[in-house]
């Protein structure tokens, strides 16, 4: 019978989350920080789980390699040449494993997100990187919800 569940979207067997610095294989330097914080707070949000500061107190851990950070030109100005708006694409390769049982949840996902940008809104490099790091970190917790 088709029908409608309460049951949680989550594992139930995790409750805490220690989210390890990302690694960063890019030449764009603190996308790793933005990244890792934007994930932190997501999972805190949008999960049941508890983000944990001690390793050896988790049940969990989320961790991962920002494999590419790249700045493609979407639109450029006729004249000049100029960029008008630019696009940041981030690419992450996701683990998630639990401690307890030594069971990847989450198996070297490669997971994409991207932000566009316009420098001539004030909008720079830095203002992307939080925005694309949000949307990666989105993504990511939709990968922590059980399989349907």
């Amino acid at each position: 019978m088709a029908g409608y569940s309460n049951e949680s979207l989550f594992p139930e067997e995790v409750a805490s989350v220690y989210v390890e610095m990302f690694e960063n294989q890019s030449f764009w330097r603190g996308v790793e920080y933005e990244l890792s914080d934007a994930l932190g707070k997501r999972i805190e949000v949008e999960t049941p789980y508890k983000i944990i500061s001690s390793l050896d107190r988790a049940d969990t851990v989320i961790s991962g390699q920002i494999v590419q950070a790249s700045v493609s030109i979407l639109t450029s100005e006729r004249q000049t040449g100029r960029a008008l708006e630019k696009q940041l694409q981030l690419q992450a390769v996701v683990n998630w494993k639990n401690l307890k049982t030594g069971e990847l949840l989450i198996d070297n996902r490669l997971v994409n997100a991207s932000a566009s940008f316009s420098e001539w809104q004030n909008q720079g490099f830095r203002y992307a990187s939080a925005l694309a790091a949000n949307n990666l970190a989105r993504k990511i917790v939709e990968l922590m919800g059980k399989k349907w």
